[in-house]
């Protein structure tokens, strides 16, 4: 009950001023909107393609100064496809070729998974935001 007495020096009671710090502080803490990515085939061309297929990337961090992406093959885990880093300008659209990478290539007659990663990182280097997609491509 002694607290409840007490009086902030604004003259508000020590609970309400505790009340909107701890308010203040949780609207801080939400979470923005998770950074997402999405990716088709479009012109990849047949087996290992070098050029990295047109990517989407929505609600990138502010801060974001250079983005990584890495292509794996969830079917072929072993086979290291690569990927590729870029500055980060603000365009939500990658283009097809922005980098280079080995591009998909399933056995003949075959269809696999392959996962695209797409990591921000902050000028210092730091990682600010990660999203994945993930896209099937056949080998007629």
């Amino acid at each position: 009950m002694v607290f409840r007495r007490r009086v902030a020096r604004a003259g508000r009671p020590i609970s309400a001023v505790l009340a909107a710090a701890a308010t203040a502080l949780m609207a801080a803490a939400a979470p923005a909107a998770a950074m997402s990515l999405s990716f088709e085939w479009g012109p990849t061309k047949a087996c290992f393609d070098p050029k990295s297929p047109p990517i989407h990337l929505s609600d990138v961090p502010e801060k974001a100064a250079r983005i990584d992406f890495v292509l794996h093959d969830l079917d072929a885990p072993d086979f290291h496809h690569g990927g590729g880093s870029l500055r980060y300008h603000g365009r939500a659209e990658v283009p097809y070729g922005a980098f280079r990478y080995k591009g998909p290539c399933p056995p003949e007659g075959t269809r696999h998974t392959y996962e695209l990663v797409a990591t921000a990182h902050g000028a210092g280097g730091e990682v600010l935001a990660t999203a994945m997609a993930r896209q099937p491509y056949s080998r007629p």
